[in-house]
């Protein structure tokens, strides 16, 4: 205990912080592991305590793994609420409901579906015991697998996991095997955590976790809506966002202050001019022999210019050059922290499915292209794609040249795994699109089904 000290400053040291780490049980599908919760903590201890929980005050740091008794992780929940200081909760591990209220629960180790309400941890406990904390202290991170049952829940509430809590995270859905190791998420929230330019807050942090992850198709990002300003305090952009945003703009006038920059003919326009996306879009090449296999398909990169200014962001603040020309200096996690938090605040003014929220997630896609995180950036442009196709004609320009983009991407897949499990995904949309060139529904079959005779057993 520290009794020293100027007395003014009294309190500072009477405060605490509290981070509780909680593995649950692990998800597997098919022996393999979908999420090891026990890695995931092992990941987050290499983080710095004040960098976690982003104070300075003394802060008691517990980790529980392997536990049996939710009434244990009771006692711990209490004692992290009753801080005087901030709180950050972390959870991993399988998601399950139980069979007879359908009410979700975190798994705890030997958890099996016919003890759940009385070995699993109580979803509702959490929002019990938080809901006591001043607004503003507290957050909860949350790399979570569902099981069918809880799943199903999701599946009519898909807000069910964030109600009434400061959380965000991600619910990676069943069938679907993970990585050995440290999952995605993470895996993520540790890197941004270890950047040297600084601790971002917290709902960057989890929207830049989000945007570099290789998350499984289908997971869900939670939270879905409003529910990000808890974090935050306010529905415009976050402080987080315009302070990179003024780091970027900093180091831009540095640059063209120098010389070199001051004699380079391609320097960037003003703020407000929408900058070129990438490089110009290949020639297709000549119509193909009336026999033989199907021609290559043109080999487009995703749009030449980026869509326009969404009605809600003036010119003067239109973010778009700044995130390219930080993608362009190789800085490609803080550009695509700042295209994930902008397309938040999309999705929360207009909506999930709004053209608004569609804009950014195309630039995402094009930000992955970039960076050469292919599989990534081909999730990205079929998800615009099909939302899309949801509100759009199955001819609009837009929707065909987001269609591309995928094919273009998936193309650039190295891995196979990866490109096999986009092909499918890839493949029904394509086959939506009557009006696209009919080159690339067979030219991806083709390439779909080579895949899969690679790694076809002999016989």
């Amino acid at each position: 205990m520290h009794a020293n000290g100027a007395q003014t400053h009294g309190s500072q040291y009477q405060r605490r912080g509290h981070v509780l780490l909680v593995a649950g049980d692990r998800a597997v599908h098919r022996r393999r592991p979908q999420i090891t919760p026990s890695a995931n903590l092992a990941a987050l201890a290499t983080v710095p305590t004040p960098v976690l929980l982003d104070s300075s005050l003394p802060t008691d740091l517990v980790h529980l793994d392997g536990v049996h008794d939710p009434n244990s992780v009771l006692l711990r929940l209490r004692a992290a609420v009753a801080a005087s200081g901030p709180v950050l909760l972390y959870l991993s591990g399988r998601l399950t409901a139980d069979r007879r209220r359908r009410e979700l629960h975190l798994a705890l180790t030997g958890t099996t579906p016919g003890t759940v309400r009385y070995s699993a941890l109580p979803w509702s406990w959490l929002r019990n015991e938080l809901r006591t904390r001043p607004a503003g202290t507290t957050v909860v991170f949350a790399d979570l697998a569902a099981d069918r049952h809880a799943w199903a829940r999701l599946q009519e509430r898909p807000d069910a996991v964030c109600e009434q809590l400061p959380l965000c995270g991600v619910v990676v859905p069943p069938g679907l095997a993970g990585t050995e190791g440290v999952s995605p998420y993470t895996r993520q929230l540790v890197e941004q955590l270890r950047q040297e330019a600084g601790r971002p807050g917290n709902s960057l942090l989890h929207s830049a976790a989000v945007s570099a992850a290789a998350l499984p198709p289908g997971t869900l990002v939670l939270p879905r809506s409003g529910q990000l300003d808890a974090l935050s305090g306010t529905g415009e952009p976050r402080t987080d966002i315009r302070r990179l945003l003024a780091q970027v703009q900093r180091r831009r006038a540095a640059d063209r202050s120098s010389p070199a920059a001051a004699a380079a003919p391609d320097a960037p326009g003003p703020p407000g001019t929408p900058p070129h996306p990438g490089p110009a879009p290949v020639a297709p090449p000549a119509a193909a022999a009336p026999a033989g296999p199907p021609a290559p398909v043109p080999a487009r990169a995703p749009a030449a210019t980026l869509p326009a200014v969404p009605r809600q962001l003036p010119a003067e603040a239109d973010p778009r050059p700044v995130i390219w020309e930080a993608a362009q200096a190789g800085r490609h996690n803080e550009a695509a922290a700042m295209a994930a938090a902008w397309e938040q605040h999309a999705m929360r003014r207009h909506g999930p499915n709004s053209a608004e929220a569609v804009h950014w997630a195309e630039i995402r896609a094009d930000l992955a292209r970039i960076a050469e995180n292919y599989p990534q950036a081909t999730r990205l442009w079929i998800a615009a794609a099909r939302s899309r196709l949801a509100h759009q004609s199955s001819d609009a320009p837009e929707l065909l040249a987001a269609a591309q983009g995928a094919h273009y991407c998936w193309h650039h897949v190295t891995d196979p795994d990866a490109a096999r499990e986009l092909g499918p995904e890839l493949l029904d949309l394509l086959g939506r699109l009557p009006a696209l060139d009919p080159r690339h529904v067979p030219v991806a079959r083709q390439r779909l089904e080579a895949l899969g005779s690679r790694t076809s057993p002999a016989g």
